[in-house]
């Protein structure tokens, strides 16, 4: 499959190569609120791979329900590549999942905690350890949101499924 297939082409690849290879997934999302599971969601047989995801809008979730580092948190925010990973190590911890992807970024219409708009982290948590991607995205807020979930995809595309 190419970049260029259409919209709902990559949602339904990344399920089908995740079942595939016998991967389950769970996500914690702060920009996307929800929008990346739903994207899963809506591809037919996702309950073979979705464990479930946590939305983590405030801090103290992603702090009491992800394990996030208070610390961390306190002295760089939530917009912060370390903030990404942990995050989706905790949405795998949580869900028992083999992946967990993370969202976290600043959608804007104003800078958060002095990220400017269009700021995001997407974390990746495996088996193999973790790492978060850094993204500048262009857009209003709808845009930020979709085009972050399409490359959350793409990484998980281009590393497990």
């Amino acid at each position: 499959m190419t970049e260029s297939a259409g919209p709902g082409d990559l949602p339904a690849a990344v399920v089908h190569g995740l079942i595939s290879r016998g991967l389950t997934v769970a996500t914690a999302e702060s920009l996307t609120a929800g929008l990346l599971a739903a994207t899963l969601a809506e591809v037919p047989g996702a309950s073979g791979t979705l464990q479930g995801g946590v939305i983590a809008y405030q801090n103290h979730v992603k702090q009491d329900l992800l394990g996030v580092d208070a610390d961390l948190l306190a002295r760089h925010g939530a917009v912060h590549p370390e903030v990404a990973r942990q995050m989706a190590e905790g949405a795998r911890r949580t869900a028992g999942a083999d992946l967990g992807i993370s969202t976290t970024g600043v959608a804007g219409p104003e800078p958060h905690q002095g990220q400017p708009v269009g700021t995001v982290y997407v974390g990746l948590a495996g088996p193999a350890g973790s790492e978060a991607i850094r993204l500048r995205v262009d857009g209003d807020r709808e845009a930020i949101r979709r085009a972050t979930v399409r490359e959350a995809l793409l990484a998980v595309r281009g590393r497990w499924a």
